[in-house]
């Protein structure tokens, strides 16, 4: 009995002695934090005038003319017309599935308020040709610019009656949605 004793013994004293905690902190009057960061050397900040902004413009893209506002469009002189004689839109009538006709056939879009790069997720379904690349939209005045995944504008929409939309494709294909 007196092993089994001893034993016991033996095993609550390794039990107790691996239960001991290995660090410091909080038990002693030394304080285990670290030592603090050396400050490092800042470079100098250099300070200068900015050049005036209406000096030179050789470094500036030409403004565009009111014949060239779509650029990329077949038909320019039908978008421009479609644009001044469009109805005002906003972000939030535009969401919603809509039905879309473009090159004689038909197809899905959806629109969503949910940020996308700069405009907002879309996406088509059973589309052909450009609107299959379709992923984002934005209005930008009074039209509607449909984009890709890469966020370049593959067709543009103007609003021509309650619930209907007219414009073309960047390949000159007329585009339709309707509800």
């Amino acid at each position: 009995m007196r092993v089994i004793h001893a034993a016991a013994g033996l095993a609550v004293v390794l039990a107790l002695t691996g239960c001991q905690r290995t660090s410091m902190g909080g038990f002693s009057s030394q304080d285990s934090s670290p030592a603090p960061l050396q400050a490092q050397p800042v470079p100098s900040v250099s300070s200068n005038q900015l050049p005036d902004p209406t000096g030179n413009t050789s470094q500036f893209p030409a403004a565009p003319t009111a014949g060239t506002a779509m650029a990329g469009a077949a038909q320019p002189g039908t978008q421009v017309a479609a644009a001044t004689n469009a109805l005002d839109v906003t972000k939030e009538s535009m969401v919603g599935n809509w039905r879309v006709s473009s090159a004689g056939s038909s197809c899905d879009m959806f629109l969503t308020l949910t940020n996308l790069g700069s405009g907002s997720r879309g996406g088509t379904r059973g589309c052909a040709g450009e609107l299959t690349a379709m992923g984002s939209w934005e209005v930008a005045g009074k039209q509607v610019v449909l984009k890709d995944r890469t966020g370049n504008a593959i067709a543009r929409l103007y609003k021509t009656a309650d619930a209907r939309f007219d414009g073309s494709t960047n390949g000159g294909q007329p585009v339709s949605l309707s509800r």
